[in-house]
């Protein structure tokens, strides 16, 4: 890179400190223009003290700390400096423009990592998971993120990749000499060979549902008539009164909408009002947009009251949830039930993939096993909760499943005996495949989609 570029590295608004970033051949140039220190030398990675002065009026701009940092031993393996200041959107904002007035440009969205990336310090996956980590909600989504920085996903893809280059080589020698004296490949070789590779693909990518939603969250839906307990529930959740709570049915008129993390899960919580007919135009909008909530929902939370018979309302409810992923939530077992286990019998009938639970909102009983719950549904199957290599990003797992078809094609091939010719094409497709993910195959138009989706100043 020819050019030197320069951004605000932290988040607008007021704070303690505030970071202009600069990155390039004339980093150097830059700051030996702008700033002014009592040791008049700045020396390679030590923090200096000093002033921002504009050298055009000689006029002090700011009270700073600035740090030099010469490549390639930098985020950008170029040379770069970081300028330490009073975080006030106006000392920033003439920080930088003398920045640019003096050698440097202002950086596109994500161009620092882009830099990094280009420059042979991350690879794609890498890049892309600095987003992840700066977006991160829980521990947990952290972790993960931090595990594809430090470059686990692209080890299982590179370790992938040097066995499909393995059977390349095979494939190709026995294609292209035939005659020589080397060791055969055979089709029942190439068989386990592509069964093996295909399993290390699939195990990989199956772990994406789970990721997705430890990066982005669960949305969850608590539905049921009024006065059932939802807002009890949703109060439980959160550990926090959140929702107004009273024996008169339909207090919550509109949804209210919570984050909160439940075993590293990050869960978006919605609070609808009752699923009901209604006159009152006011309950009715409530009730639609209660209706959107349970049509966005990853999960939903049907609460049922034990104290009465099923009604109308809830088998409406039931015929509404359909095949979605529920928990049937069975509160208030702390009263008199009217209720029989032909009553469970009849929702399980009616709601077969459901887990169904007993609740009271006002003992908390109930609450530990839903959480539970919610937590085994996300780490379902071969993952595990202290699993740290998950695939979060969708662009991953669209190239995981187009390798593992190319794979899968290759493995029909070689069961019908047809040209290693033809199977050769597909393993060749699954390598590139997976280096897309890695950014070894990747064109420009993607790796400019990947940057530009980052903010300013990284």
């Amino acid at each position: 890179m020819e050019d030197t570029i320069a951004a605000i590295a932290t988040a607008y608004g007021e704070g303690g400190i505030g970071i202009i970033r600069v990155s390039g051949p004339d980093t150097l140039s830059v700051l030996n223009k702008i700033f002014v220190s009592r040791s008049k030398k700045i020396v390679n990675r030590r923090m200096t003290y000093g002033h921002i002065v504009d050298p055009d009026t000689n006029r002090k701009i700011d009270e700073v700390l600035c740090v030099y940092m010469k490549q390639p031993h930098t985020y950008t393996k170029e040379d770069v400096a970081e300028i330490n200041c009073h975080g006030s959107m106006v000392s920033l904002r003439k920080t930088l423009e003398l920045a640019l007035k003096n050698g440097a440009r202002l950086a596109e969205p994500g161009e620092f990592t882009k830099r990094a990336f280009l420059n042979g310090r991350l690879d794609l996956s890498q890049a892309e998971a600095v987003i992840d980590l700066i977006k991160a909600k829980t521990d947990k989504s952290f972790d993960v993120a931090m595990d594809q920085l430090s470059g686990g996903i692209s080890a299982e893809i590179t370790s992938i990749r040097a066995d499909i280059m393995d059977l390349l080589v095979n494939l190709t020698v026995n294609i292209d000499y035939p005659d020589e004296d080397i060791e055969e490949l055979t089709y029942t070789q190439m068989e386990e060979n592509l069964l093996q590779i295909g399993d290390m693909i699939d195990k990989l990518a199956a772990t994406a549902d789970s990721g997705k939603i430890i990066k982005e969250g669960l949305r969850v839906s608590i539905i049921g008539k009024p006065n059932v307990g939802k807002s009890s529930l949703m109060n439980r959740l959160l550990r926090e009164t959140r929702a107004i709570v009273t024996e008169i049915p339909g207090t919550t008129r509109d949804t209210i909408e919570e984050l909160v993390s439940i075993g590293n899960i990050p869960l978006h919580l919605t609070d609808t009002a009752g699923i009901r007919q209604t006159e009152n135009k006011i309950e009715q909008i409530g009730i639609e947009k209660s209706k959107q909530s349970f049509n966005d929902a990853d999960l939903i939370l049907f609460v049922v009251d034990s104290s009465r018979e099923l009604s109308a309302e809830d088998w409406e409810i039931m015929d509404y949830i359909g095949s979605r992923k529920t928990i049937v939530l069975i509160n208030k077992i702390d009263l008199a039930g009217v209720w029989t286990e032909e009553t469970k019998a009849l929702i399980k009938e009616k709601l077969p993939a459901a887990e169904i639970l007993e609740t009271s909102m006002t003992e908390r009983t109930g609450i530990h096993q839903l959480e539970e719950a919610i937590q085994d549904m996300v780490y379902s199957g071969s993952v595990k909760q202290n699993d740290s290599l998950l695939v979060t990003n969708v662009r991953h797992k669209d190239l995981l499943d187009q390798a593992s078809g190319f794979i899968k094609d290759a493995l029909a091939m070689t069961r019908m005996r047809e040209a290693m010719d033809f199977i050769e094409v597909d393993v060749k497709s699954a390598y590139e495949a997976l280096g897309e993910i890695i950014g070894e195959t990747v064109s420009d138009d993607i790796i400019n989609e990947v940057f530009s989706r980052f903010c300013l100043g990284k």
